[in-house]
């Protein structure tokens, strides 16, 4: 299954694809340090839940195998500084905190094992790291196969900002499950809406639809409504940030309005994200944390003004209602409402159930 690869570990440092120059080039850049990978996840040259958890678990392995620590003591001290850079970069994405979390663990088990040196402990970490890169891959397909069930036999489908490829490092899951229900011989084509102000809809999701030859059209924000109104849309799927135990989901801003707009027009909305999107600890969307991103992405556009010197608000999500969501798609299964019953379950599972 072809998709792009936007973050890899490579001798030289974490290689990513520098998100915020798509469409018009395909630039990689090499992060030789854990700082820098935390300036690359909070300046957006990777971006996704799930691609940011992996950029997490890559930032934390680079800062412990680079580290110049002598001795384990020190080793021990600078370890939450590494941790403590990188959860600060981006507030609303649980899977950044899942992954250091998981980084954490390793370091822990890693640190009291017998014979535990720095060699040790530094290939335990880069170890854990790539690992982590590869469980996710395989999550979007299993994401994908659970949500192209869900799929119309033919007929437009509509997505959200961009939870591809470019969001998971894997196959993606809103796009994965488009993939996975393409590759099955179901003739889609995907509405994309432009997703203002970053344009992750029509920067990056209308290109890797395009890279891999799925038919798309492009759409503004402001034509939603219209578009389900008028025409025939079989379903509607997007990825998540985080998700509540009540099944509440935050995404990119703009998802909620849609969500409501499917609603009224009686188009199934799913939400596909993996079990570590899930943050049973919260009990709804309330007390999700929304980004507010500087107002020159509003009010600039590639540099330019756009918008007079004005107040500004840019939040970067909004949460979307569980009552909204038809389904929410994990790797191990479809859950339902109720969610504070069907996520619980799914997220104690050991195995992929129907």
């Amino acid at each position: 299954m072809r998709a792009i690869q936007p973050i890899d570990w490579t001798p030289q440092g974490v290689r990513m694809l520098d998100q915020r120059r798509l469409p018009g080039e395909v630039v990689y850049n090499v992060y030789a340090d854990y700082a820098a990978v935390a300036a690359a996840i909070r300046d957006m040259v990777i971006r996704g839940a799930p691609a940011i958890g992996v950029a997490a678990a890559m930032g934390v392995a680079l800062g412990v195998e680079r580290s110049a620590a002598k001795s384990l003591d020190d080793l021990r001290k600078e370890f939450p500084i590494i941790c403590g850079t990188l959860a600060k970069t981006r507030p609303t994405a649980v899977d950044l905190f899942w992954a250091i979390e998981r980084m954490k663990k390793s370091f822990a088990a890693a640190a009291s094992a017998p014979g535990a040196s720095l060699d040790s402990i530094r290939a335990a970490i880069v170890a854990e790291a790539k690992l982590l890169h590869l469980e996710k891959r395989a999550i979007d397909e299993a994401i994908g196969r659970f949500g192209a069930a869900l799929m119309p036999q033919e007929g437009r489908v509509m997505t959200q900002c961009n939870a591809g490829a470019l969001a998971t490092a894997g196959i993606g899951t809103a796009l994965g499950v488009i993939r996975v229900a393409v590759e099955q011989g179901r003739k889609l084509t995907v509405l994309v809406p432009e997703t203002r102000p970053y344009l992750q809809g029509a920067r990056l999701t209308a290109w890797e639809l395009q890279q891999d030859g799925i038919p798309l059209t492009l759409i503004t924000d402001n034509m939603v409504g219209h578009i389900l109104k008028t025409q025939q849309v079989g379903a509607i799927v997007v990825g998540a940030d985080r998700i509540a135990a009540n099944g509440d989901a935050a995404n990119k801003i703009g998802t909620y309005q849609i969500a409501v707009l499917a609603r009224e027009h009686n188009v199934p909305f799913y939400v596909a994200a993996p079990i570590s999107t899930l943050d049973l600890s919260i009990p709804s969307g309330e007390h999700i944390p929304i980004e507010e991103r500087s107002p020159d992405e509003v009010t600039h556009l590639r540099g330019v003004r756009i918008a007079p010197d004005v107040a500004v608000a840019n939040p970067a999500f909004d949460v979307t209602p569980a009552r909204l969501i038809a389904a929410i798609i994990t790797e191990r299964g479809v859950a339902r409402a109720p969610y504070t019953d069907s996520l619980r379950a799914l997220a104690n599972a050991k195995t992929p159930a129907d």
